[in-house]
């Protein structure tokens, strides 16, 4: 079902470069917030917390929890600490795919991270068996994989002197159907709440689409090439992308972006 990429941190992250589009990002996850029913949760983990842009919204809904915010990126946590040093949380460096936490957590809220992480089959699992009884795993996921952005990012990538260094780390379709989740889920749950959104973002900029990606999945094959190839790989895919996204009369730029949404509360 996937293919690993190292949780939350392909090479560094830039977290300005990631932020320029915070406000855009922030809505599915407070959606996903909103969808969350568990009343008074002990211990709480935000897994994958990036520069801790929703783990304030965590806090403040349930004060009285120990509430840790775990990320892979040393850069990220830096920008979470110095953005929100009287927070009253945890922060930790850890990678999601060896994450265990000393107690069993009530809430276990994961934002746009876990399409980075290798086998889901395995993964969903092992984090449900970190949850107290009647505990809920909350994630939300992009689903990108088939749009047009990531799509062309592909087919450049495989079409140019560069294929060989970046074709080892495509991946085509690290994301499951939605039965495929059920099917993990259900056995362990009291009750599987799976959905999908589709946010009509409007982009300004002449390449908005390519900035838009460049901190997130365009970013790992960056980082593969060298600095020549980057300007070419990148004229490359920004004309491509120019085409499948063309500006609108206000000179504005539509881009579906599409989320995979999962709560399920531990039976």
């Amino acid at each position: 079902m996937n293919k690993p990429i190292k949780a939350a941190s392909p090479a560094a992250w830039e977290p300005e470069h990631y932020l320029k589009f915070s406000d855009l990002r922030l809505r599915p996850a407070l959606d996903l917030l909103a969808q969350i029913h568990v009343q008074a949760p002990e211990t709480i983990t935000d897994l994958g917390c990036g520069a801790g842009n929703v783990t304030p919204f965590l806090r403040q809904r349930w004060p009285d929890a120990l509430v840790t915010a775990l990320d892979s990126s040393p850069e990220m946590l830096t920008r979470a600490r110095a953005e929100h040093p009287n927070l009253g949380v945890t922060w930790l460096e850890a990678d999601v795919r060896s994450w265990a936490p000393a107690k069993p957590q009530g809430l276990i809220f994961s934002n746009a991270v876990l399409h980075w992480v290798d086998d889901h089959q395995a993964l969903f699992p092992r984090l449900m068996g970190e949850l107290v009884s009647g505990g809920v795993l909350a994630v939300q996921m992009p689903h990108q994989f088939a749009e047009p952005s990531h799509v062309l990012m592909r087919e450049v990538a495989r079409s140019g002197p560069w294929a060989d260094t970046l074709t080892p780390l495509l991946r085509d379709a690290p994301l499951g159907d939605m039965g495929s989740y059920y099917d993990v889920l259900a056995p362990l749950s009291a009750t599987v709440n799976i959905w999908e959104s589709t946010y009509a973002q409007m982009l300004d900029g002449d390449d908005a689409v390519l900035d838009w990606i460049g901190s997130t999945a365009l970013k790992p094959l960056m980082e593969a090439l060298t600095e020549d190839e980057r300007v070419v790989f990148r004229d490359a895919l920004a004309a491509e992308l120019q085409i499948a996204y063309p500006k609108r009369s206000d000179g504005k730029t539509l881009f579906a972006f599409r989320r995979l949404f999962i709560v399920a509360q531990k039976a």
